[in-house]
């Protein structure tokens, strides 16, 4: 645990080290490879973080997916778990858990066959994940084990090795804007 501290704290100076242009830049470049994912193209339902705090941007992503024709959620923190409600406009979002977006309204959706765009502090190229420490999406897709996941991150939250724990669920892509990694 002392070791995802320690990773967290690097990561996230890292993120602070970049401007916002850098961020949206490097973002729309992630969201390019997420596009050239089959994954991604078969899918018709998305579940999707909404980003905060330079993490990567997902707008640009979710815009893609709307004019695919394809139905977007998002997340919401009720309790320890996360609830998502169908996004149909940015105008939805608030300020919810920890200044996070999230949305305020719309209708709630347990979708079967998403694919997940989930985040994350940092990767290794086996697709191990370190989070946020408060295991929102590990407690999800331990419910949900059949979903497909992709994460996505910027090439300098890759590590040589992440630490992680038999509770850690591993997404099947990590996507940054130079490689696409498979587990």
């Amino acid at each position: 645990m002392e070791e995802k501290k320690v990773i967290r704290k690097q990561i996230f100076a890292k993120r602070k080290e970049h401007t916002d242009q850098q961020i949206e830049k490097l973002s729309r470049q992630v969201t390019e490879q997420v596009q050239s994912l089959a994954v991604f193209q078969e899918a018709d339902k998305i579940y999707a973080y909404v980003d905060y705090n330079h993490e990567v941007m997902t707008g640009f992503l979710i815009e893609e997916a709307w004019k695919r024709g394809k139905k977007v959620a998002v997340p919401k923190v009720v309790g320890k778990d996360l609830v998502f409600y169908e996004l149909k406009s940015f105008d939805q979002l608030e300020e919810g858990y920890f200044h996070i977006p999230e949305p305020a309204r719309g209708e709630i959706v347990d979708w079967t066959d998403p694919l997940m765009i989930m985040p994350g502090v940092a990767f290794d190229c086996q697709c191990h994940r370190v989070g946020y420490g408060g295991g929102f999406y590990d407690r999800f897709l331990e419910k949900h084990p059949n979903m497909k996941t992709v994460a996505v991150a910027f090439d300098f939250q890759m590590v040589e090795k992440a630490p992680w724990e038999g509770t850690d669920i591993q997404p099947e892509y990590v996507v940054t804007e130079r490689k696409i990694y498979r587990r």
